[in-house]
């Protein structure tokens, strides 16, 4: 019952632009080939796409995905949020709550972005009720608030009716008895100005479950059956189902004769109009209603008739052919290639805007040695070189044009040579500076860079003694702890591993460079290896600013946003780690890492014997 109010909301919610169903379906079919204007024809293939999904939900999916690819080539923002919102819908009706609200959502904002004030409004009711549907009664009700809010604002305003409609529906509790009376007459005043005879239906039986609820049953159940006839006359089969199963369910104690025969009824309708999902619910319904009073002759007949339902329904959606889950893989896929695309671009135009800073810093100090040459004598030894050393970097830049690495070293190391002589300028020693250290972060940079994209198979694996490995890379950095006194412990076992010895160097530099990065002045980092049944663990273990929830799943991507500067200030380029697991992977092992109970963090590293 509570998925059929789903598909009556959903039913009543797309009803607003039109009557006569099948006529209108035909009429589109037969416009089809001459429509020669690309937009329309993607209007015509959504409004077919939403015609269609009472008989058949797969085919809303087959036009919606031919409507949404032609929208997409001509740049058509209608067309694009109608598809998304009949995607939403499909999703919706197949159960699959998720990707019904992420259809949704990109309906709405694009309803939002062609400023669609009715349409926006529409699709915040359907995200309403799918969260009702999901048992998130919290953000439901606040999509109804914003829906019932902006509806308020509308100059066509037929839409209300709806909102108003749907949200006593859903939630009945949450409007006092003096309110529910109030908003369903204003519903039925809305609805009747636009002629919104569907609505006005649906209005007459949430207006009879209201008397029912507060005590007058009698004249509750008379305005139903009245509605249930009214519903059959206006020809409103889909509409009749859920009133025909809400009237048999409130008669089943007091009176089960008639409501046996309510239900029989709604069979039939059903069975007529080819309706599924209702002919599984109300053969569902006879059998619970025979089995319960010990008939089970017939109890019997409609078990049987819900099996072949049940077949039938499956056999449909195996024929069908379509797989709407990967549908919706294979384009979170294309966006994730989009956005690693985007990301390669930036990174290579930042490079060379990088690049360019540097050659125009350098022309920029040759220019000022040669203004001030004339002035002081001592200059000229110092201007000689520089101009030699730029020649030659010119002349190599021509020959390994697509190497960044020489051209960085040697900015590098003309800044550091020209910092050490003496009697230099205040003035002179500030961009030097500069240039050294933006050197220093390029040549890290590039360092990085170069150690991407290697595979397994090109690894230089030879026997190395793990524990003399880890005593070489203490030893190295000893001198960087020691400038923020900070005190490097390590424990080992004497242990042979076949591997890559630079490789495996690089991660251990790494995690301990990243420790004493991240780590205060005056802390403790301990290192250490054991030596399990399949291989061996190394652990680096900080005391410093550890890291944050938000933050975990980001840290081993490559290009990661979750990089911060160390505690004193040094600078993150956010693709250690990514490499470290590239080269910890590499050799078959596993890097992680764990928050402290107090502070800081540990790193972990398996690797295979």
């Amino acid at each position: 019952m509570k998925k059929g109010l789903l598909f009556f909301c959903l039913l009543l919610l797309l009803w607003n632009f039109g009557r006569a169903q099948s006529s209108e379906l035909k009429n589109i079919q037969a416009s089809l080939p001459q429509l020669r204007d690309s937009l329309k024809y993607v209007d015509a293939l959504n409004r077919m796409a939403m015609l269609l999904y009472e008989k058949n939900i797969d085919s809303t999916f087959y036009y919606t995905k031919i409507a949404r690819e032609i929208a997409n080539r001509h740049h058509y923002q209608r067309g694009k949020a109608d598809a998304m919102n009949n995607l939403g819908v499909f999703f919706d009706i197949k159960g699959n709550f998720q990707l019904a609200l992420k259809y949704y959502s990109e309906g709405y904002l694009g309803y939002k972005k062609i400023r669609d004030s009715v349409n926006v409004v529409q699709t915040l009711m359907n995200i309403a009720m799918v969260y009702r549907e999901m048992g998130k009664d919290e953000r439901s009700i606040q999509r109804y608030d914003q829906a019932f809010s902006q509806a308020k604002k509308l100059t066509q305003d037929s839409i209300r009716a709806l909102v108003i409609y749907n949200y006593l529906l859903s939630y009945p509790k949450h409007f006092s008895k003096d309110s529910t009376r109030y908003y369903i007459n204003l519903a039925k005043q809305i609805a009747a100005k636009y002629k919104d005879e569907r609505t006005l239906v649906a209005i007459d039986q949430l207006i009879a479950d209201d008397l029912i609820d507060h005590g007058k049953r009698s004249e509750g159940l008379a305005l139903l059956e009245k509605t249930i006839a009214t519903a059959l006359a206006k020809k409103l089969y889909y509409v009749s189902m859920d009133m025909h199963i809400d009237m048999a369910q409130r008669l089943e104690k007091t009176n089960p004769e008639k409501s046996a025969v309510i239900y029989h009824q709604a069979l039939a309708i059903a069975n007529n109009n080819d309706y599924l999902y209702y002919g599984e619910v109300l053969t569902r319904k006879l059998f619970e209603f025979y089995h319960a009073r010990g008939d089970h002759l017939k109890a019997g007949t409609f078990g049987k008739k819900f099996i072949e339902i049940r077949d039938k329904e499956t056999k449909l959606n195996s024929d069908s052919g379509i797989d709407y889950i990967d549908y919706a893989l294979k384009e979170e896929q294309v966006k994730s290639l989009e956005s690693r695309y985007f990301y390669q671009v930036a990174l290579t135009i930042l490079s060379c805007i990088a690049f360019l800073l540097a050659i125009s810093t350098i022309i920029s100090i040759r220019r000022h040695l040669k203004r001030t040459k004339k002035q002081n004598s001592q200059m000229k030894q110092a201007l000689t070189a520089l101009e030699h050393s730029q020649a030659d970097n010119t002349r190599m830049m021509r020959i390994v044009a697509h190497d960044l690495r020489n051209p960085i070293g040697g900015m590098l190391s003309l800044a550091s040579i020209m910092l050490e002589e003496p009697d230099r300028s205040e003035e002179d020693k500030m961009p030097l500076e500069l240039i050294k250290t933006s050197g220093q972060h390029s040549l890290e940079l590039v360092d990085s860079l170069l150690q991407l994209q290697f595979s397994s198979q090109e690894l230089k694996k030879e026997p190395i003694d793990i524990a003399e490995m880890l005593k070489y890379c203490v030893s190295l950095l000893e001198s960087k702890a020691e400038a923020k006194e900070q005190q490097l412990s390590l424990e080992t076992v004497p242990t042979v591993l076949t591997a890559s010895r630079e490789k495996l160097w690089r991660v251990i530099s790494n995690l301990i460079a990243n420790a004493i990065k991240f780590s205060p002045n005056g802390s403790k980092i301990k290192l250490k290896m054991v030596q399990k049944a399949s291989g061996i663990r190394i652990s680096v273990k900080d005391e410093g600013i550890g890291i944050p929830a938000e933050m975990g799943k980001k840290v081993f991507d490559l290009f990661t946003e979750a990089k911060r500067p160390g505690t004193a200030g040094e600078h993150p380029f956010g693709m250690g780690l990514a490499i470290s697991k590239q080269i910890v992977e590499a050799h078959n092992g596993k890097i992680w890492f764990e928050n402290n109970k107090t502070n800081g963090t540990t790193f972990f590293v398996d690797l295979p014997f």
